[in-house]
């Protein structure tokens, strides 16, 4: 299987730049990964703790999207808890029509706690509420009229105006970290999943379970689960040599960690004594290092997971803006070819060629001189005048 290239774009901004210039900084990000020929990118959604400000993945694609040719742009997911289901439902659509086909639809119970309590949200409903949700979008989705009332939302014969572009609709993700919940409900349904913990220890750890999960229950409902729509997200920071790369991730890695520890619980775990970057590169769960250590990390999460459909880099900050897009262009000039095997052919005729050097070097002198000789006989073979 040929393993396609993105990214998961959070994102991740430190407190002491100006917001306007990084959310600019990262639809140029997204103008430069479709130029080097990156096939998707995912956009995240959230409300608090001050790093990742795209509040609407949806707005973001939209302008994304007129700056692009062919990279696919999925939301990172819609929180579904947040949003009534119709006007979920009609926003993507009318992207879906926008981009003509080129959206993706990921959702999720919605990441941060702290987004759950401003809108007055038990955070124990949320997967619950995700999978109610997304019922009535596919329902939507498929033309139907919803008549449903619950805690959290009041459908009266609702019905999307349009229907979708592509059919029967944009492809569905479902986000999965550390909890079944994702995999169950892509089972149940065939959807994609986006394992967004993928290199962390523990969703590293229920990678394979997750799966399995998905599998037995699209089994139950006569279906089969497409690893191709399976996407792994880790992130990657990567320079001609190890050396450079550590030099170049002293710019910000130290604050985005320092975001991870005051947010996220994970955040938290490890020896306070260590470095959390000697401690990330040690346990896997990021690469700092060069193309042939990507490359390690693919090869590691595929003898764990089998074969997937594409890795998601994790967006960051960690070097500055030149360094990081060398970083993207490094993946694509040399990763990618490695983990796909798209230059096979190229070396099996480079091998073929020096193996014959000997015999395809004598043919060539012998071809030269047949033409010197042949060159000579026809001058000499012309008139003499006196």
């Amino acid at each position: 299987m040929q393993m396609r290239n993105g990214i998961f774009l959070a994102p991740f901004h430190p407190l002491d730049e100006d917001p306007t210039l990084c959310i600019h900084r990262d639809l140029e990000l997204i103008e430069h990964l479709d130029r080097l020929g990156y096939e998707e990118a995912w956009i995240g959604e959230h409300h608090s703790a001050g790093y990742e400000i795209i509040a609407s993945p949806e707005l973001f694609i939209a302008a994304a999207a007129e700056r692009t040719r062919r990279i696919k742009l999925g939301t990172g997911v819609v929180s579904l808890p947040y949003h009534n289901p119709l006007t979920v439902a009609n926003r993507i659509i009318q992207l879906d029509h926008q981009t003509r086909g080129r959206v993706m639809f990921g959702v999720g119970p919605g990441l941060l706690p702290s987004d759950a309590f401003q809108l007055g949200i038990d955070p124990n409903t949320q997967r619950d509420r995700m999978v109610e949700g997304l019922e009535v979008i596919l329902k939507l989705f498929a033309g139907e009229k919803v008549t449903k009332k619950t805690e959290w939302f009041n459908l009266v014969d609702a019905v999307c105006q349009l229907r979708p572009y592509t059919f029967p609709h944009p492809e569905i993700a479902v986000a999965s970290s550390v909890t079944p919940s994702g995999g169950k409900l892509a089972g149940r349904h065939g959807f994609g999943m986006l394992c967004v913990a993928a290199t962390q220890a523990g969703g590293y750890d229920a990678l394979g379970i997750n799966w399995k999960i998905a599998n037995d229950i699209a089994a139950e409902n006569g279906r089969t689960m497409d690893a191709a729509r399976l996407r792994l997200v880790g992130p990657v920071h990567i320079a001609e040599t190890r050396e450079k790369a550590f030099e170049n991730v002293k710019f910000g890695y130290h604050k985005w960690a320092h975001y991870f520890q005051q947010v996220s619980p994970a955040g938290a775990a490890g020896d306070p004594n260590e470095d959390p970057l000697q401690r990330g590169i040690r346990e896997g769960v990021l690469v700092v290092g060069t193309p042939d250590d990507a490359i390690a990390q693919i090869r590691r999460l595929q003898a764990k997971q089998g074969d997937f459909g594409c890795f998601l880099q994790l967006a960051h900050n960690w070097a500055d803006w030149e360094q990081t897009k060398k970083s993207y262009e490094l993946w694509q000039r040399y990763v990618t070819p490695a983990i796909n095997n798209v230059n096979a052919g190229r070396v099996e005729s480079f091998n073929t060629t020096a193996a014959k050097r000997e015999v395809l070097t004598g043919a060539a002198v012998s071809a030269i001189m047949h033409t010197l000789q042949k060159h000579a006989i026809e001058e000499a073979a012309k008139p003499k005048w006196a």
